[in-house]
């Protein structure tokens, strides 16, 4: 058996608008029903062939991350949560660890969660050239055909053949991201291929080769996993030790320095979407080139990406742009020029500004709150609470709340009191006063809150009780 880790701490600063620090780019539908973390779970789903997956993700995903698994169906091994992102070396390295517990000679798929795969026959293929080449002692990567001279990947140069007859070669150089003209050159030469991060290695000589060296990451991460706090859903690194464990790509801690690199050439229709112009390449076009999701409508337009998540958005006479609209931002550029989304997306955190940290609708394990108002001592919002899901017992010091019933039905816990209330019912829950909310029906429960105080932040909480780890 394979064993799958999939690597979800990502932020996908170069998706904003839609994609924010808590909410990513692979928890997000971008191509199809689907998010790309679901997409990439489905791709391993082949029990006969692969072990349930190990996920390796941030601590502020977790929820979303198991109710995404869930919606699908798809059974997990474990989720592993890391407190902070430490890069890839790290993540692989506390997976392996895991693994390794329970079957020291594991062999570990290691994918990125946000990545598109378009012939996964030929991805399924390469695995199979691939796991070969592992179990004869080879730390493998997978390198991707170049489809065009792409100066934002890094490449692998192919070596020496280890098995003609399976297309699997030495590695000869790891490229850093080059020149154009460099580029070019790399894909007339046939013998580059785009470092895509996927790999395939026996656990234990990962672990080998990364503390011979890298000890002081195998031995933080040893650390980490042996002060990690279990539930029912998490294991939850612990936070001192691996905070404290330097931050390091595979590529340069392992990959670049050992005698066992191999790579194997695949063509399958990667992309690691990491732009809007390259899902703008990836999207059904319309006749005039348009790629357009959600509310938009456009006239003498050409080759432009235009999404709305919100309002309608009325494009006219425009050419080779991106617009993308949510509900609280408004992203414009040219569709040449998206990758420096990312450094937009820096100033406005540097900023402070939360509309890089959150989406207007925020997610809870219990469902979902959306602010509708903000204003003076005053704050409203949407709530929404999924059948069975049940709030914190809390109270709040600086601020008052009232609750009106709009769909379904709450079970509520005022003090010691404990009261049902239908549609268009409410109730008062006074500052300092411990409270509850509960969706008992079999029906999302939506219900409209106002808040009034002197602070409504979101820190201005006590919990009691949890029903997710969170008191």
């Amino acid at each position: 058996m394979i064993h799958p880790v999939i690597l979800s701490g990502g932020s996908g600063t170069r998706l904003w608008p839609m994609s924010r620090t808590l909410y990513p780019k692979q928890l997000l539908r971008l191509l199809g029903p689907d998010s790309l973390l679901q997409q990439t779970v489905r791709r391993v789903a082949d029990h006969d062939r692969f072990a349930p997956p190990l996920l390796v993700a941030n601590e502020e995903h977790r929820f979303i991350i198991a109710e995404q698994l869930r919606e699908i169906e798809a059974p997990s091994r474990a989720l592993l949560l890391e407190p902070v992102g430490r890069n890839t070396a790290p993540a692989a390295c506390v997976a392996a660890l895991a693994l390794a517990e329970s079957e020291p000679d594991a062999l570990m798929l290691l994918l990125p969660s946000d990545h598109m795969i378009a012939d996964e026959g030929a991805f399924a293929a390469a695995i199979g050239r691939a796991a070969a080449a592992a179990r004869a002692g080879a730390l493998v990567t997978f390198g991707i055909t170049p489809e065009r001279p792409e100066t934002g990947y890094g490449y692998i140069r192919r070596g020496a053949p280890i098995s003609a007859a399976a297309e699997v070669f030495r590695v000869a150089e790891f490229v850093e991201k080059p020149a154009l003209d460099t580029a070019q050159s790399f894909v007339a030469s046939g013998e580059h291929f785009w470092n895509g991060g996927i790999f395939l290695f026996p656990a234990a000589l990962y672990l080998d080769e990364l503390g011979r060296m890298r000890p002081d990451i195998v031995a933080a991460c040893r650390r980490a996993l042996a002060e990690a706090s279990r539930d029912a859903d998490f294991i939850r690194l612990g936070k001192a030790a691996f905070q404290a464990c330097p931050a390091d790509s595979i590529d340069y801690a392992v990959m670049e320095n050992t005698a066992r690199a191999a790579v194997v050439p695949v063509s399958m229709g990667w992309s690691d979407v990491g732009s809007w112009d390259a899902l703008w390449e990836l999207s059904a076009k319309d006749g005039a080139g348009n790629a357009i999701a959600g509310n938009v409508v456009a006239k003498d337009t050409r080759n432009c990406y235009l999404r709305s998540e919100a309002g309608l958005v009325a494009a006219i006479g425009i050419e080779d742009l991106v617009v993308v609209a949510t509900a609280d931002a408004v992203m414009l550029a040219p569709r040449n020029r998206t990758q420096e989304v990312r450094g937009l997306v820096a100033r406005l955190l540097a900023e402070g500004r939360e509309e890089a940290e959150a989406l207007p609708t925020v997610h809870r394990p219990w469902g979902t709150y959306r602010a509708l108002h903000n204003g003076h001592r005053v704050q409203v919002k949407h709530i929404t609470v999924k059948p069975g899901g049940k709030l914190s017992l809390q109270m709040h010091h600086h601020r008052a709340e009232h609750w009106i019933v709009v769909q379904g039905t709450a079970r509520i816990r005022r003090g010691d009191e404990e009261t049902m209330l239908t549609e268009d019912q409410s109730t008062y829950i006074p500052l300092g006063t411990p409270h509850r909310l509960e969706n008992p029906g079999k029906i999302p429960l939506h219900l409209i809150e106002v808040q009034s105080g002197s602070y409504l932040g979101e820190d201005d909480i006590v919990r009691f009780e949890d029903s997710y780890g969170r008191s």
